[in-house]
């Protein structure tokens, strides 16, 4: 079996992100869509180490949450425990979303789509999602927008020493777009032993935002709406961080 990415850092995945402040800045654009549709059970896809699901519980909503990596589901089992109305589970996108009742909104963020290994893979995926939805349901799909940067070079976004389990450690990672194919580089340097440096180079898919668009509506969804950052500021190819794909079931 082919290890999940970043499966073996998963205290570093934490460790990255300042989670409060990216918390902080996604509650004002997930809120308003969830009262949109009047949501009460949503389905979080590769959630990570579940700090979107965790939120979306705190609102008082029924969440399922999965992940490929068994590894960040533990992490997010012992970090938010599994209260009434929020259930963990190790799940790929390969396999449907299972469900008693539709859900009324399906999330999949941080780019997780775009680690589904295939355009193909990414495209079956997005059909469980929407046949897990309710008609008129929501679906969010937050990936980076790989085409803001240069062909080639690596750009250098973090570095950042942090107490991890295995010392104090200088963690490095990048992103970079080759043509239509994109990486992700991560470099963990322990600063006691910086000659033990662990490092990983993970490929992701590069998708445009009209094959995004193809794919939802092919699965079955509409009223495709597209963002360049959670504050809703319109999506432009070459500049926008974030691309942001928002839409409802037929």
């Amino acid at each position: 079996m082919t290890t999940p990415p970043f499966d073996d850092f998963t205290d570093v995945y934490e460790a990255m992100i300042d989670w409060p402040r990216r918390l902080a800045g996604d509650e004002p654009f997930f809120r308003p869509l969830l009262q949109e549709v009047a949501a009460r059970r949503v389905a979080d896809v590769a959630c990570g180490t579940g700090h979107h699901a965790a939120m979306f519980h705190s609102w008082g909503l029924h969440v399922e949450a999965s992940d490929v990596s068994a590894s960040m589901i533990q992490r997010a089992r012992r970090k938010f425990g599994e209260p009434g109305g929020l259930h963990w589970s190790v799940r790929g996108f390969e396999e449907p979303i299972p469900a008693d009742e539709p859900f009324d909104a399906v999330t999949c963020l941080g780019n997780s789509l775009a680690l589904a290994g295939s355009h193909d893979l990414a495209r079956r995926s997005v059909g469980n999602m929407v046949a897990a939805l309710r008609p008129g349901g929501l679906l969010v799909l937050h990936l980076l927008n790989v085409w803001r940067l240069a062909d080639g070079p690596c750009l250098w976004q973090k570095c950042l020493r942090t107490a991890l389990p295995q010392g104090e450690s200088l963690i490095t990672k990048g992103v970079q777009r080759v043509g239509d194919r994109a990486f992700v580089h991560l470099v963990v340097t322990p600063l006691d032993a910086p000659e033990d440096f662990r490092s990983e180079s993970v490929p992701f898919l590069a998708l445009e935002a009209e094959e995004l668009g193809d794919i939802v509506q092919s699965a079955g969804a509409g009223d495709v709406g597209l963002y360049g950052n959670h504050k809703r500021g319109n999506y432009d190819r070459l500049s926008s961080v974030d691309l942001i794909l928002v839409a409802r079931r037929n």
